[in-house]
């Protein structure tokens, strides 16, 4: 049973680091015992070279198994699928076990091809969306498990018959198999099937042949001969050991499930983005609100979030204190302050799902199966994939979760009903000609649509087959293509979410250093014209009072152009003069001789303001000086990594014009789509997770695991999956803090507030408050023969 001492993003950055740090030509130890989602992923990406074990233990048990098995038939035993037929033909039976072999493939060899499936060209594409075969990483990863299955001692067959898949994948050989076709109930049959016609030198078996950049696709005859591989002759069962088993759900499975990781570790982090970008309130994430209701999931979901917010200046309670007297809604909204409760759970879900996948990994899924230790020849259904189903089901109702949140939290950021007095759609400019972000909200709620949809459950859609034996079935692959989807889906949702959030925290922070160079010259304009009228005091009292009107006003206009917000600053402020002159007992004709000129001045002074920050921010944005660790991260990652730059309004449409000339710079002009294309090719790449999991490419000691991440470990009570509340925390150097009050872990994890304490240097803050640091114990996969598993502990 696989069990793992890890909080969830703790797992999440080891797959990622574990995958990056896999060589080219690695090679990867099948032994049948210790294969994981990690080393899955590598071998999918054809970065290793996987090669049987030279363990002598697990040698003899493939080569027991098969003896037994030639025993067995000896004694005059009927065996399924050997002596017998198949399914409900089993109650036929004969002596010709390696044509009942060939049998079996011919009749599992039944899914459906195009031509340009196999050739790789599009001669039709209006007939048809999507490929009819599996992708290339799927086989491999396919190709990988099913050896690491068969290795295990338990299917009777030959190492010659491994050793030729572990050839073609060495040799960068690929089947070509159909999409659809199996139910996963007898294992995945078909798919299996073509894997066992590759290395039997099917010439009507199509593969793929990768040599660098080049695909050559050819017949499995013509690709063995090439290379010198010789063709199977199946002995007794072993085209039954090989097509029967849940190998194709369970890769697949394991592919998706490192990306539903990740996918999970962004959208909390897309969170600290729209709390940043909104101006929210961390105190959602204090960790007294988890301790009270001390889910797992929702401790680490808050603890991360808030770490992520460590530095920023946007958040409410990060770098200030708490304000009890706020203007405006006392708390958040749900899709900020609900956050944690929301992710939690989905944290929850993926780490079991995780050790179902990795359980079935390692795990003999055919049928009939062969106890070498007793000797005997066992019936059951192991390959009833049901635990992938479940997993996979999770995994996609998990991902219709967070995608429902991150559509939210858009929502939030370019409606200007709700984004805290930004402008209209995200629109650097006049929002009356420019509506930057709204084809993008349009666009979400489609994604958001499609996600929906896709999270109904397959489970449910069951139907008997093949002669009635076949009565249920589990429908894993089809769970799994389906999840899939979803993972795509999501990924599309938050590359979409990372090009709003950077767009909101752009404007964000040129609208507060607007605030801050129009306060000091409009305070300026007021000495200058209103001192000889309302002596020093008055004018400090009015320029004092004139600070939050004019930071209200300038977000209550939000939906106006620049020039009309400007008049909306004037109006306001003169409403403010008139109430000092009456204050200050001046009679109100005074106020009439100057008020035009000053007016004027104002207006004119808060226009040059304008022009000259948004000019000067246009050529070099200021935000990252503003915002939390995780999102500093991943803006510098969109904006300079990528180039995605901050999208100037109206201007930036392409048109006739190919380029933006930016003072010394010169930019493509691109449409909205073409820059959200960039993020979403970055993040299906992996490239966007360098800003969350590589600390070398962080500027702050600690982001990741020594600022965030509670752990949240697994243990295995002998009967299955327990959540743990007594949790470790993850190399603590520099921990999320509230309000000058150490919070520290309890005797069962949870946080506890011991009273006051100093502001430390180096302490990062929420209001001041520090959490203690606490040791991580890690447990992992491996990529290759020499440790099971990667151990590291650390105290401070």
């Amino acid at each position: 049973m696989a069990t793992f001492n890890l909080s969830h993003f703790e797992m999440a950055r080891q797959l990622w680091q574990n995958v990056q740090a896999v060589k080219p030509g690695q090679k990867v130890i099948v032994t049948g015992r210790d294969l994981d989602v990690s080393t899955v992923v590598a071998v999918s990406r054809g970065k290793c070279q996987p090669c049987l074990t030279e363990d002598e233990t697990t040698l003899r048990r493939i080569r027991e198994s098969v003896r037994q098995l030639s025993d067995y038939l000896s004694k005059g035993n009927t065996v399924y699928g050997v002596t017998t037929g198949f399914g409900g033909s089993a109650d036929s039976r004969t002596n010709e076990t390696s044509k009942l072999q060939v049998a079996l493939l011919q009749l599992t060899q039944a899914g459906v091809l195009l031509e340009s499936d196999k050739t790789g060209s599009a001669k039709s594409p209006e007939y048809h969306t999507e490929t009819n075969s599996h992708p290339a990483s799927w086989v491999r990863a396919t190709m990988l498990v099913r050896c690491n299955a068969t290795a295990r001692g338990h299917s009777a067959v030959t190492m010659g018959v491994l050793q030729a898949i572990l050839r073609l994948l060495r040799h960068d050989i690929t089947p070509i198999i159909p999409l659809r076709g199996t139910v996963s109930a007898s294992g995945d049959l078909m798919p299996l099937s073509y894997i066992a016609g590759a290395i039997e030198g099917n010439p009507d078996v199509a593969v793929r042949r990768y040599r660098g950049s080049e695909v050559c696709v050819e017949s499995a005859s013509e690709a063995l001969a090439r290379e010198n591989i010789p063709k199977i002759i199946f002995g007794p069962k072993e085209a039954l050991g090989l097509v029967n088993g849940t190998a194709p759900s369970a890769a697949v499975a394991a592919l998706i499930m490192y990306d539903a990781h990740h996918l999970a570790v962004l959208s909390q982090a897309v969170t600290a983005i729209a709390v940043d970008a909104l101006n929210g309130n961390s105190e959602s994430f204090h960790p007294f609100i988890a301790q009270v209701r001390p889910h797992a999931g929702q401790i680490e979901a808050a603890k991360n979030i808030l770490g992520f917010l460590q530095g920023s200046s946007f958040s409410k309670g990060i770098k200030s204190r708490k304000d009890y007297n706020p203007s405006g809604l006392a708390q958040d909204r749900y899709a900020l302050r609900s956050s944690p409760q929301w992710i939690g759970p989905q944290l929850e879900d993926l780490l079991f799902a995780h050790q179902q996948v990795t359980t079935e990994l390692n795990s003999s899924a055919d049928n009939p199966l062969v106890d070498i230790d007793v000797g005997e020849v066992y019936y059951g259904a192991n390959f009833q994939a049901a635990v992938v189903t479940a997993a996979m089901e999770k995994t996609r109702l998990t991902l219709q979760m967070l995608g429902r949140l991150l559509f939210a939290q858009s929502t939030e950021m370019i409606d200007p009903n709700l984004n805290n007095g930004l402008p209209t759609n995200l629109a650097a400019d006049d929002p009356s000609t420019s509506f930057t972000m709204k084809g993008v909200d349009i666009s979400m709620a489609a994604y958001a649509s499609e996600l929906c949809y896709l999270a109904n459950p397959v489970s449910s859609h069951v139907h008997t087959a093949e002669m009635h034996n076949q009565s249920i079935n589990s429908l894993a692959f089809l769970s799994a293509r389906m999840t899939k989807k979803a993972v795509e889906m999501v990924s599309l949702m938050a590359s979409t979410c990372l090009y709003i959030g950077c767009q909101a925290m752009d404007l964000r922070a040129m609208q507060v250093e607007f605030l801050a160079s129009a306060q000091i010259a409009l305070d300026a304009v007021n000495k200058r014209l209103l001192t000889e009228r309302l002596g020093k005091k008055g004018v400090r009292r009015f320029n004092e009072a004139l600070r939050e009107i004019i930071s209200t006003t300038w977000r209550e206009a939000s939906r106006l152009d620049v020039a009309d917000r400007i008049k909306r600053l004037g109006d306001a402020a003169l409403l403010e003069l008139l109430r000092t002159v009456k204050a200050d007992s001046k009679p109100s004709s005074l106020l009439l001789s100057f008020a035009e000129p000053w007016r004027h001045d104002f207006e004119s002074t808060a226009m040059t303001v304008y022009e000259d920050v948004r000019r000067s921010f246009f050529a070099s944005p200021t935000t990252e000086k503003y915002i939390g660790i995780v999102p500093r991260s991943l803006y510098r990652k969109v904006r300079h990594d990528l180039g995605v730059p901050f999208h100037q309004g109206l201007v930036e449409h392409p048109g006739t014009e190919a380029s933006i000339v930016q003072g010394n710079t010169v930019r493509p002009r691109k449409t909205v789509g073409s820059w959200i294309s960039i993020i979403y090719e970055a993040l299906l790449d992996g490239r966007i997770y360098e800003a969350l999991y590589d600390n070398s490419y962080q500027d702050a000691k600690g982001l990741c695991s020594d600022s965030i991440g509670d752990s949240f470990p697994l243990s295995d009570t002998g009967n299955g999956f327990v959540m743990n509340a007594e949790r470790c925390s993850c190399n603590v150097t520099s921990e999320p803090a509230w309000n000058g009050h150490e919070v520290t872990a309890s005797r069962n994890g949870h946080a506890q507030i011991r009273g006051k304490k100093r502001k430390q240097p180096g302490d990062s803050t929420y209001d001041g408050r520090r959490l203690d640091k606490r040791p991580t114990h890690m447990r992992g996969g491996r990529l290759d023969s020499e440790e099971d598993t990667i151990d590291t502990e650390s105290t401070d």
